[in-house]
Formats: structure tokens, sequence, C-alpha cells
């Protein structure tokens, strides 16, 4: 198997508010967009995501009325002190202050109106 792309697919109740989040702090931007559907990319490493509105009929019957949580999109990215400053100044909601753990992970943590977790990461080098 040869994987040509990685995309994380999210049920929200709200796209538009996950996709204003996503595409204003977090850097993304539309690549293909419809009622109840947003595709959303980058031009890095980061994995695409999609959002799809909570009941619609593309997904499974068990699953249409659900919301994503119990995930976390994290991103590894360098420089986390100022992205964590400028996403502050922005008025993002940081809801996990940064921190590092014993493994050597420094992170933080923002969560988008339909409570989907954002996490930044860097990995601390001995």
């Amino acid at each position: 198997m040869n994987v040509s792309a990685s995309t994380l697919s999210l049920t929200v109740a709200n796209v538009d508010a996950s996709m204003d989040f996503l595409t204003t702090h977090v850097g993304y931007r539309v690549a293909m967009a419809t009622d109840g559907f947003v595709a959303l990319t980058r031009d890095d490493d980061a994995v695409d995501v999609i959002l799809l509105r909570r009941g619609t009929d593309v997904l499974p019957p068990e699953q249409r009325d659900q919301n994503a949580s119990g995930l976390i999109l994290a991103l590894t990215v360098s420089g986390l002190e100022a992205e964590e400053a400028r996403l502050r100044a922005e008025g993002a909601p940081i809801t996990m202050p940064l921190r590092e753990e014993p493994w050597g992970e420094r992170l933080f943590q923002m969560t988008d109106p339909n409570g989907v977790v954002i996490q930044l990461v860097e990995w601390v080098e001995d």
C-alpha cells in the first residue's frame, strides 16, 4: 500500500464555525465546499481536514447524529511559544496552556466552537 495523502473527517454541528476557526487561526484554506461539507488543506505536511455537518446522509446511520469528540487534531510545529503568543493575541481560545511533558513533548491546546481540540506540539531535543 502506498498512501498518497491523509485526511481527517470530522462531523460537527456547525461546519462554518470550525472552518472559520481552522482558516483564521491554524492556516488552513478551503479546497472545496458545498452545503454541509468543507475540505480544508494546507501547503505543508499537515493532514487535510474534511468537515461534515451532523446528520449528513453520507455518514453511516449510526454516526449521523454524533459530533467529533474524544480526539485531538495534533500538529507538530516549530516556534511553539511564538505560535501560542500569536494565537493568544488573536483571541483564540487556549484551553490548555503551554506545558512540557516528561517524555519531551511541549504542547498547548485550543478548542474550536464545535468542541474540536487542536493541539500544537513541539518536541524537545536533548
